[in-house]
């Protein structure tokens, strides 16, 4: 496409925007309104999920060894262990620490004193394994039940399945709300296009007599529906953007009981991903509903 072509098309388009000012200020409205709530729901998703993967990293395995093992042999086991893509971390707990830490939490200093230097825990010794992601937990825990010197395995299936469920959930109920926001920001792009070609109707059809082609026609309707959606997109996140910290602050100190040993997700960090993801979604509703509204209006064909 020529230059002067990409700016007659660009002239055109804003040229619409101005004359169907109304229109174009509710679908920029709408895709805005669209993207601010998809903004708020990505905060709460975005946290809720890093709150989760925070939460899955305490979760983790512990094992426990063959009595009579030699420590040669346990360091082997804690180095198999350790190639495994799900292991985040593993840590090693002496029978000793095992027995002080007991000591500490269930024996008064009396009952505790009566074991003298005898250690009824001492082949207790064991790892604690931290996974990267609490889903591997089921993988994991075969692969280490069949390492030979191994004699249990300690994990919860229950607390595994109920993040993986939870994550499924979240996942589902996200994708849902999306389609539902952008349905009505595609239907007011149709409808703004749809005005646009009702005024240039009588235009449009001198110009496809003169053997103007299609691609040169639907053009400037393009660039509306791309310019509504970037304007949509770019406005909600700079709200968004001052709005963030201040939200996590109200909440932190209202509900500081609550959230007190959870963190949030820090700004630059949530609209490193927010940023490009609002902005293709407002330019992809913007060109997306206006190409299929121009193909539609005009009875173009693809491939003309």
């Amino acid at each position: 496409m020529r230059i002067s072509t990409v700016i007659y098309s660009m002239k055109q388009g804003f040229k619409n925007i101005r004359r169907n000012r109304m229109f174009s200020a509710a679908s920029v409205g709408t895709i805005g309104a669209c993207l601010f709530l998809f903004g708020i729901f990505y905060f709460v998703v975005a946290n809720f999920q890093f709150m989760v993967k925070t939460a899955e990293t305490s979760v983790g395995v512990t094992v426990f060894f063959d009595k009579g093992i030699s420590q040669d042999q346990i360091d082997t086991i804690g180095d198999e262990i350790r190639t495994r893509a799900e292991v985040a971390s593993i840590t090693f707990v002496s029978a000793e620490e095992t027995w002080n830490n007991y000591k500490e939490k269930y024996l008064n200093k009396e009952l505790a004193e009566s074991f003298g230097e005898d250690n009824p825990l001492k082949d207790s010794a064991s790892y604690t394994v931290k996974l990267n992601d609490v889903s591997m937990q089921k993988d994991l825990v075969s692969f280490i039940e069949r390492l030979e010197g191994v004699r249990q395995v300690n994990h919860s299936d229950t607390i595994a399945d109920t993040f993986k469920t939870f994550n499924a959930l979240v996942g589902y109920v996200s994708g849902a709300i999306i389609i539902i926001l952008f349905g009505v920001a595609i239907f007011l792009i149709n409808t703004t296009v749809t005005m646009g070609i009702a005024v240039r109707r009588e235009e449009i059809s001198i110009m496809k007599l003169i053997g103007a082609k299609d691609s040169f026609i639907r053009a400037p309707f393009i660039v509306e529906g791309i310019t509504i959606g970037f304007l949509g997109s770019v406005i909600p996140l700079v709200f968004l953007y001052f709005m963030y910290n201040r939200l996590i602050d109200y909440i932190s100190g209202k509900y500081n009981n609550i959230f007190r040993t959870f963190q949030f997700i820090e700004v630059n960090g949530i609209f490193k991903t927010l940023v490009p993801l609002s902005l293709i979604l407002g330019v992809g509703i913007g060109f997306f509903g206006s190409y299929l509204t121009v193909r539609k209006q005009l009875r173009l064909k693809e491939g003309k």
